[in-house]
């Protein structure tokens, strides 16, 4: 036993290479927006803080959050830029801080989009498209100058990117649109950008959706073509992700035991039998014992995490020390409503109430139309809620994914009878249940 956990440090702390770069272990702090950069998109000191915390902490590789690459590219406020030669200095001074540790860091490249309709992607000309695509040229330019290890392209998440791979949202009728060929066109066009901006020795890194997980989005199959026509390109090596951020639960909560970890690695076994780039695998991973499993069985090449991160920046130099106890972030994505509320990203822990106060007597599930995921249902309850003058009878809906309630209102999608069908069964419970006179 001691031997297998010899051997299991020695994989996931052995340093390696990652196209031309040396890191020094198989972590990586996967890109998150941090909320943390001024109102221009300018590097802030919160913003450098973070990162230095996260190269002291023993990270890899750290990614940062999306920045946009153009100014009709900005997604959310206090996001960090990319898109003119004035931010660079700002820049300059977050990798030095992160160099000085002796960590690596990349900057994720990336344009809005996620909330775009299919109108707008329709009506985007062959130009306002290579704006886009020189636009991601000149921003690789800056990280390079910048000193930045290497960059990441963003085209996950429904991001515009990830938009022209998705059908559901990719209705084109020219060379844009269409197949898989066609789709993935002006990913491979922003690749042949960044390349031939920073030359062909410097890492060009890719996040991408392995499946959209809704209906009419990007499936497995096809990713699995866009991630060779990507190696063919020159990537050197693909962050495998999945979902749109338009969706629920993107962001899994209650991720409590390893079978809830690693929720991507099934996918990430058919990218691997296809695809000879470095594989880096995000999506919750928590658990020392299953970053080794996915190492030592070839499912992923690197360990990507975020979460976990804001909660322990020093994680991974708490592994390596062989306290091997799992993360501490229990994945109520507080931390992003941290962000949200203008505080920057951080850990502040949602408390569980300690006592249950809903007594349902009758629940039934109705499963959720498109756009939510498959696996999505309103669980529409009637029982008494505790109130401090006794018990009151009360209706319950609430959202659930994989029959786990969603901390979010329920909302009814347009051209759908999920209101009508969900009215009928809370009108029919209330007349059966016998709770109200």
């Amino acid at each position: 036993m001691q031997n297998l956990q010899i051997n299991r440090m020695n994989t996931l702390f052995k340093s390696s290479n990652l196209g031309k770069m040396s890191l020094a272990n198989r972590f990586i702090r996967s890109a998150t927006w941090e909320g943390m950069a001024d109102d221009v998109g300018k590097c802030s000191p919160r913003l450098i803080e973070l990162m230095t915390e996260l190269a002291k902490g023993g990270v890899g590789l750290i990614i940062t959050g999306h920045a946009y690459v153009h100014q009709n590219g900005r997604h959310s406020p206090w996001q960090l830029g990319i898109d003119r030669d004035g931010l660079v200095p700002g820049l300059k001074n977050m990798t030095r801080a992160v160099h000085e540790q002796g960590g690596k860091i990349a900057v994720q490249l990336g344009y809005g989009g996620a909330y775009l309709s299919k109108s707008r992607l329709r009506s985007l000309t062959g130009t306002d498209i290579q704006e886009a695509v020189m636009a991601f040229g000149q921003a690789a330019m800056r990280a390079k100058e910048a000193d930045f290890d290497a960059v990441q392209i963003f085209a996950a998440h429904g991001f515009l990117l990830s938009q022209f791979l998705c059908p559901r949202y990719n209705d084109r009728t020219d060379d844009y649109g269409g197949n898989i060929q066609n789709r993935a066109r002006v990913l491979l066009e922003v690749l042949g950008a960044v390349r031939q901006a920073v030359g062909p020795n410097y890492p060009v890194l890719i996040k991408l959706n392995a499946q959209d997980f809704v209906e009419n989005g990007l499936i497995l199959q096809d990713a699995i073509q866009v991630g060779l026509m990507l190696e063919e390109g020159g990537i050197d090596a693909i962050e495998l992700s999945g979902g749109l951020l338009n969706n629920p639960n993107v962001l899994r909560t209650h991720i409590s035991s390893d079978a809830d970890e690693a929720y991507l690695q099934n996918e990430a076994r058919e990218f691997k039998e296809k695809i000879k780039v470095p594989l880096i695998l995000v999506g919750g991973i928590r658990s020392y014992s299953v970053a080794c499993r996915l190492i030592e069985q070839g499912v992923a090449d690197y360990i990507s995490m975020c979460r976990p991160f804001i909660c322990e920046p020093d994680l991974v130099k708490r592994w390596q020390s062989g306290n091997r106890i799992k993360a501490a972030c229990i994945s109520c994505n507080n931390c992003v409503e941290q962000a949200k509320a203008g505080h920057g990203i951080s850990c502040i822990p949602l408390q569980e109430s300690e006592t249950e106060t809903f007594f349902p007597q009758m629940t039934e599930i109705i499963p959720a139309s498109s756009p939510h995921p498959p696996g999505t249902n309103y669980r529409i309850s009637i029982g008494l809620e505790q109130v401090a003058a006794g018990f009151s009878p009360v209706i319950k809906i609430e959202m659930e994914f994989n029959d786990k309630v969603l901390g979010q209102p329920p909302y009814f999608p347009l051209n759908t009878d999920d209101y009508e069908k969900v009215s009928s069964v809370v009108a029919r419970i209330l007349h059966e249940s016998g709770l109200l006179s």
